[in-house]
């Protein structure tokens, strides 16, 4: 990871669980495979696409989120913002220390589910 600046919404220092639910994000520029500074940014208004859009104004390459609606995912990739999906409530800091040395776990929830339930699997769709 070089020059990567890494979100995290956080609540009470933590990760929050749901991406709506955040007090603030908190920045991490990644430098080097090294955490070089970090900053503190208010949440923006809570309306459809204002955090992804606000995130990608900041410039920010990577995200670590635990729940998160689809739509916000959609807006992240249109951006070219990496969206680590699922991970843990924990310490901002160490989930970002965690991905740099690539053991970050992830359980990818999505909250809401569209479609991407088992059943939308291996429906005689065979790609040769």
């Amino acid at each position: 990871m070089n020059n990567n600046r890494i979100a995290v919404p956080t609540l009470k220092g933590l990760l929050s669980a749901h991406f709506g639910g955040s007090e603030y994000f908190t920045i991490y520029n990644v430098v080097d495979n090294k955490i070089v500074d970090m900053e503190i940014l208010p949440v923006p208004e809570h309306l459809t696409g204002s955090y992804p859009n606000f995130l990608a104004a900041q410039k920010i390459t990577d995200i670590i989120v635990g729940g998160v609606g689809g739509k916000a995912i959609t807006i992240f990739n249109n951006f070219g913002i990496n969206v680590y999906l699922g991970a843990n409530v924990k310490e901002t800091k160490a989930l970002v220390e965690d991905l740099i040395e690539g053991k970050l776990e992830l359980t990818g929830n999505v909250c809401s589910h569209e479609g991407d339930g088992p059943e939308s699997h291996g429906s005689g769709h065979h790609h040769h």
